[in-house]
Parts: C-alpha cells; structure tokens; sequence
C-alpha cells in the first residue's frame, strides 16, 4: 500500500513547480496553529472592512484549495485532471448565507451545474449542503421533533421544493446527485429530505446519495433501517462515506447539554464503524452505490482489495472515491492511474463568499496534525526528485 500511495510523481503530476512550492508554503502555514488562528482574524477582519486583499488569497490558499470564480473558471483544472482520469465534482461552497433570496440562488446554481455537467464525462456528479437551501434552525427544529409555526411550515415547504427540484433535474439530466451532512442536531431532518428524494427517484438505479458521518456510532443502525425500508418501498440507497468535520462541536454540545456523545469514543473505534459500514454497503451493491469520500489511506485501499476479490469491474459506476482538491492527491491520482472511478471534489465562488469553507478547512488540517505532516512529508519528497 505505502508503494502506491508514496508515488509522489504521478501524485503530483498535474501540478506545476511553482504550483507545488505553493502547497509546500501553505501547508507549513497551516501546521502552525497559533498562526492560522491570527490569519483567520486577520482575514475575516480584512474581508468585512473591504481591504484589497482578495488578489492576495485568491493568488494563495483560493486557488490551492478552489477551482475558481465560477464554473467556466474551473475547466482548465477540470480538464487538466481529467487527462490522468481524475473526474471532478463542482462544489458551489458559499457558507452561513441564511436569507430566502440566497437559498433560491443555491438552489437555482445547482440547477445551472447539473445543466452545465450534463454529457461532461469529467463531472460525475452534483452537490449541495443542506443549509445551502435551508436554515439551519428549521432543520434543527424538525429534528427535535418540534412543531413549526404556519410560517416556519412555509417556509419548510420551499426547502421541500428546492430539493425536489434538484433531485428531479439529477433524474431528467442522469446526474447523480451528492447532499452533505452537517451537525448531528440538525441532521435527521436532511436525512428524511433525502429519503423523500431517494424513493422518488432512486426506483432503477442511485441518482440521489445521502452522506453517513461515520464517526458517529448510530449509522450503522441508521442504514439498516435505511435498506429494510428501501426493500419494502422499492428504491435504491446511494452514501457518500465521510468520517466526518464536526467532531470537537459534537462533543462540547453533547458535553454542555448532558447527552450521549454521538461521536466514537476514538479513532479506532471510528475506523472499524467506517470498514464495517463499506463491508455492508459492498455486501449490498445490487441495492446501493458507494462514494468513499475519505482521506484516509487504509480505507481506499480497503475499498480497492474488495473490488479487486469481487466480480465488480473497476469502473462500476455503483463505485466511486473522492477527495478534496488541494489535498490528498497522493491517493486520488494513484488510484486513478490503478484504474478506480476518482473525483476531486472541486469548490468555487466569489473569493469573499468561499472564505468561511477556506477557514473551515485550514482549521480542519490543524486540527487533524497527521493529514498536514503527510502532506509536507509528500511534497518534500517530491520536490526532491524534481530537484527544486
């Protein structure tokens, strides 16, 4: 496994010299913690008060982590991947808008993606955040089994719509359809949302995935309930496979609140719920479709024995891994060139917009210490063989 995943060349084959000193330079940034603490204030501070520092991070961290302004800015790198059969998903990540007006927009660019990728061989698949179409609250609110006001019902009822908007488009256009997970108090309501749209449209094959947070201990039993009512009702279930981005929030609000932590007492135990999980989905594929959307070397690699042990074909399209752009490309381009279906998950939009998913992901690698040190460690030793 290490000889496939240390090959630095094919890695990072697609990115320019300058490009990876860029990578190496951010990536030193980012291990420091105090100092992505004060870029972050210093950021946010310069962004609200409208100082011209948008050519400087669009020049840095934007375009190591994004794609670009919009989706024609993104097809250079789009292409580019695709050349070593790296596919990408549009990501439109503009975060913590909360007004009716911005979730029509959200809803209303998804519906411009699953147009724009429609025949693009090197864009799979769409996305969308729950809270790209609703408030966060409202979810909160139906997953506490609260009941909404005439007004809160209404305004539930849009989100249904956007949804069912999207999903519907996915179908017309034979786009597969990605939805995110968030926080585990809001999150039963995504889920049912997402069950709504997989029965509808999910009959003959997976157009619409949900996303299991496997650092939570509950969605093993979540899936089964998931399967058996899929089998009474007809539909197929499709997951994206996430360890999941809200662990230290989890557990200060379980902490704070005095109920059972949602999250794995530890990584061990979170690992073993992620393999057990693929185990089941893969044991299942004839009622379900996988995107192993990790970062974690060993669980791609997991993934790849079973295909190769199994009769499915590499490029079964019930199988898919993805990982974030700027990160990782040591797994995602090796195991493109092994022959694999691989996504980038590529984000874009107005620089000031993207910010809070940039700072989101900067204090994620600073946070998880090992994934940051991997990376140094990957591009040092490629810029040694390049000699740079």
């Amino acid at each position: 496994m290490n000889n496939l995943f240390n090959n630095t060349e094919i890695a990072f084959s697609v990115k320019t010299d300058s490009e990876l000193e860029r990578a190496f330079f951010l990536f030193k940034m980012i291990k420091n913690e105090p100092l992505v603490k004060i870029g972050t204030a210093v950021t946010k501070f310069a962004l609200n008060a409208s100082l011209p520092v948008e050519k400087l991070i669009r020049a840095t961290v934007f375009d190591h982590f994004c794609g670009g302004v919009t989706e024609e800015d993104c097809m250079p790198i789009i292409d580019k991947m695709f050349t070593k059969n790296v596919h990408s998903v549009l990501d439109y990540s503009v975060e913590g808008k909360e007004e009716e007006a911005q979730f029509d927009y959200a809803k209303d660019k998804t519906l411009k993606i699953i147009e724009f990728v429609n025949e693009k061989d090197a864009i799979p698949f769409a996305v969308f955040k729950p809270t790209g179409f609703g408030r966060f609250e409202l979810y909160q609110k139906i997953t506490e089994g609260k009941e909404l006001t005439p007004a809160e019902q209404e305004e539930w009822d849009k989100v249904i719509a956007r949804y069912d908007a999207v999903a519907k488009a996915s179908f017309d256009n034979d786009v597969p359809l990605l939805v995110d997970a968030e926080e585990s108090w809001m999150q039963k309501a995504a889920d049912d949302l997402v069950e709504q749209m997989m029965e509808k449209y999910n009959k003959e094959k997976v157009i619409v995935f949900g996303t299991l947070q496997l650092y939570r201990h509950d969605r093993m039993d979540y899936l089964k309930r998931l399967h058996s009512r899929a089998n009474l009702k007809g539909f197929k279930i499709g997951m994206k496979l996430v360890r999941g981005a809200y662990m230290e929030k989890e557990r200060e609000r379980a902490d704070e609140k005095k109920y059972l932590d949602p999250i794995c007492k530890d990584k061990a135990a979170t690992d073993k719920n992620y393999n057990e999980v693929m185990n089941y989905m893969f044991a299942n594929l004839e009622d379900m479709a996988i995107f192993n959307g990790t970062h974690n070397e060993e669980s791609s690699k997991y993934l790849m024995d079973m295909i190769d042990k199994s009769e499915y074909a590499k490029t079964d399209d019930r199988l898919w891994f993805g990982q974030l752009y700027g990160m990782s490309d040591n797994i995602s381009f090796n195991i493109a060139k092994e022959g694999y279906n691989v996504t980038k998950y590529l984000p874009f939009g107005p620089v000031k917009d993207v910010m809070p998913y940039l700072i989101r992901r900067a204090e994620e690698n600073t946070s998880v210490a090992g994934q940051t040190n991997r990376e140094l460690e990957l591009i040092r030793a490629e810029r040694k063989r390049r000699k740079i």
